[in-house]
């Protein structure tokens, strides 16, 4: 199954992006022999749901190559909506291939259409799991947009309907195909930090009960479709934005800081790092089966994990923190040799000695670890050509790529474990192959919470 160079999440979105669009020196696609290097008839046809901050560079890469079609997109904000069909229609003509893009506010009907064969969604964390289950159902191959839900209800649900429908998922979780995070993968699978005794992994902190006053919804916004399954509220800039260029957005977006629609940075930037644990772990399929929460329930930090019958340490603990690295890093570009602190990554700790991975860097002490390569007779973990790339050569293989649905699920549940430690300050049993906590009726509750009637999850 799959395995990764350093690059920022912005620079993922946009880099493919920025290659991909044409601008007036560039030499014509006709005159490259691109356009017709793949016949339309051939071109993946694709529908965007969700044209916001992260969706929007997906969208600049994936409609500028020769195989795919960007043939729909669909937003609840009518700004960002005609922007990306614009922009889109003035692409394809660039490249002379002229198209048409249909826009649509209501998913629903964009994948009523039968010429669409996958959908890239983009959408809040909130909604991530409905369009998905509809898109399945729908016979859409998908790339879902990390955190992959916002239940743990949501996550193994998602995973039964996925397999159900027999479809292509990739959750957006790049650092799988990017970084050096396969690199530290392979050192801890193949045994080169003994066993493991514990992972110290810096995210952020938790969400919070939105607290923001309310304003009247601006013109072009379908607001109560953007609440979808959230309690109903007054609208609020900082939640959902009203400007139409997502480029403009703060870099991070305001709705991850609010528990109706996310779990803040434990579940966004937890998506990436406990994801890269539980790969590390060889633990995909699994879990931790307890969850300790910190001594004091005011505590931002200091959820433990713990993992049990991982093939790289027999008890391991992993624990949220708020500062994970102490070391130093040399400047790039000035060559200067400064002592920093990390609070954004993973640091893996064994008995033989220590591995500390971000998209920035890695690091290990001793650092003769590092200097010793992975050989060809050691463990190998796949190594991804790029996130949507897989996608895309797995939709034609029929092949589960290297974030499939239930890596996603997984991973996103290992990020609801911690938050719900943090908000009910309970010690939790977890039995991570039955998706519930072991004799606890109460804690069981929390897999899931109450939806509008009007925003149903939808059946399997």
């Amino acid at each position: 199954m799959p395995s990764r160079k350093s690059v920022s999440r912005r620079q993922f979105v946009k880099g493919a992006a920025a290659l991909a669009v044409g601008g007036p020196t560039i030499i014509s696609a006709r005159a490259l022999g691109l356009a017709q290097q793949t016949p339309p008839s051939e071109r993946l046809a694709l529908g965007f749901i969700g044209i916001g901050k992260q969706a929007s560079g997906h969208l600049g890469a994936l409609s500028g190559l020769v195989k795919t079609q960007v043939v729909a997109v669909c937003d609840v904000h009518t700004g960002r909506r005609e922007r990306a069909k614009n922009s889109t229609e003035e692409k394809y003509k660039r490249l002379e291939r002229p198209a048409t893009v249909a826009q649509y506010v209501d998913y629903h009907e964009l994948l009523d259409r039968k010429d669409i064969d996958a959908v890239v969604i983009g959408v809040p964390d909130h909604w991530h799991t409905a369009i998905a289950m509809d898109a399945a159902k729908a016979g859409k191959d998908i790339y879902c947009e990390k955190p992959l839900t916002l239940t743990i209800h949501e996550a193994k649900t998602i995973v039964e309907t996925i397999r159900k429908y027999n479809r292509v998922f990739q959750t957006g979780s790049q650092q799988r195909s990017e970084g050096p995070f396969r690199q530290a993968c392979e050192y801890v699978r193949n045994g080169r930090l003994g066993k493991i005794r514990e992972v110290w992994v810096g995210v952020g902190a938790t969400s919070k009960w939105c607290d923001l006053p309310g304003h009247d919804t601006p013109a072009g916004l379908e607001w109560d479709m953007w609440l979808g399954q959230a309690p109903q509220r007054q609208w609020n800039d900082v939640v959902c934005r009203n400007e139409t260029n997502p480029d403009k957005y703060p870099f991070n977006p305001g709705w991850r800081d609010y528990r109706e629609y996310s779990g803040g940075y434990v579940t966004d930037w937890g998506a990436h790092h406990f994801d890269i644990t539980q790969w590390a772990l060889d633990m995909d399929h699994s879990g931790p089966v307890e969850v300790i929460p910190p001594p004091e329930d005011t505590d931002e930090y200091g959820v433990r994990l713990v993992y049990q019958g991982s093939p790289v340490g027999d008890h391991i603990v992993v624990t949220h923190k708020r500062d994970v690295w102490e070391g130093e890093v040399k400047d790039r570009r000035t060559g200067r040799v400064r002592r920093t602190m990390q609070t954004n990554g993973i640091l893996f700790i064994g008995d033989n000695g220590q591995i500390f991975v971000s998209r920035e860097m890695i690091a290990s002490e001793p650092d003769t670890i590092l200097k010793d390569p992975i050989k060809p007779n050691e463990i190998q973990l796949f190594k991804s050509p790029g996130h949507r790339e897989n996608w895309m050569q797995c939709i034609k293989t029929r092949e589960k790529p290297i974030a499939d649905v239930e890596i996603g699920a997984r991973s996103v549940t290992v990020c609801h474990l911690a938050n719900l430690a943090y908000w009910h300050h309970r010690r939790l049993k977890w039995d991570p192959q039955n998706w519930e906590f072991v004799d606890d009726v109460v804690a069981n509750t929390w897999r899931q919470r109450a939806r509008r009637d009007k925003y149903p999850l939808p059946t399997v």
